[in-house]
């Protein structure tokens, strides 16, 4: 009798062993495939850059850290934020210091940005972050940064309706999601992935409502992450920036 308790109880631990390697085989593999970054709104300094003071536009993140730097200030974290047409400029809505520098986009089209409903990233002048469909956006006079892409990954806890689990479409992909402490989430795959599976992992992190940025063009610097990409053509690029001598 006791020898089968004994072996019972060994059989139980072994079970939970097993489970406990594939809990943290699983996270691995999360994290080594997707890329993340929490950014408080309230007490970082977040911002939506487009073009310089002169009209030239920043492009790519090199250009952008560039610039900061020679503001005294150092970029820890920089990423595509949005979908642009050929001469760089928002294909959607861009607002930049309450300023309205591109309209809003309710047409229809092809192409991942009209995969409707399709949504939009913005900034309140107090410092709360939000995503929301693009039909249900006010600009109310108090949105310090908006950018516009889509298709939402999220709306309201719900995966878009035309991702299909198991779907063959698959690529690099960005987005931004706000969780449930009302912080945001960057996210980039490292690898391809579906739409599917990508706006799976905003929903296992808690989020409502999330927004894909972009596909196979996206980069992230993120140094802390020893992760380093400053190439790129871009339209907009979302920052966050410390004083130097901080």
């Amino acid at each position: 009798m006791k020898h089968k308790r004994k072996v019972i109880f060994i059989s139980i631990l072994f079970l939970l062993s097993v489970g406990f390697i594939s809990f943290i085989n699983n996270r691995k593999t999360i994290d080594d495939e997707i890329l993340t970054y929490i950014v408080d709104a309230k007490s970082q300094d977040l911002q939506f850059y487009w073009k310089k003071n002169n009209g030239e536009n920043f492009k790519s993140i090199q250009n952008l850290k560039s610039f900061v730097e020679s503001k005294q200030l150092k970029l820890l974290f920089a990423m595509n934020g949005g979908m642009y047409k050929k001469d760089n400029s928002p294909l959607g809505l861009f607002i930049e210091n309450k300023k309205t520098l591109s309209s809003i986009n309710t047409s229809d089209g092809s192409g991942n940005f009209y995969l409707k409903p399709n949504g939009v990233f913005y900034i309140t002048s107090d410092n709360n972050p939000f995503v929301c469909k693009t039909g249900d956006f006010i600009d109310n006079g108090k949105i310090k940064f908006a950018t516009q892409s889509g298709p939402m990954l999220l709306n309201d806890g719900q995966i878009h309706t035309a991702f299909k689990n198991g779907s063959k479409n698959l690529n690099i992909r960005n987005g931004v999601g706000i969780l449930p402490n009302n912080k945001i989430v960057f996210a980039m795959s490292k690898i391809e992935i579906s739409f599917y599976n990508f706006a799976k992992y905003f929903q296992s992190l808690g989020c409502k409502n999330a927004l894909y940025l972009d596909g196979f063009v996206s980069r992230t610097y993120l140094p802390e992450k020893k992760w380093i990409q400053t190439d790129g053509n871009f339209g907009v690029i979302i920052a966050v920036t410390t004083k130097l001598n901080k």
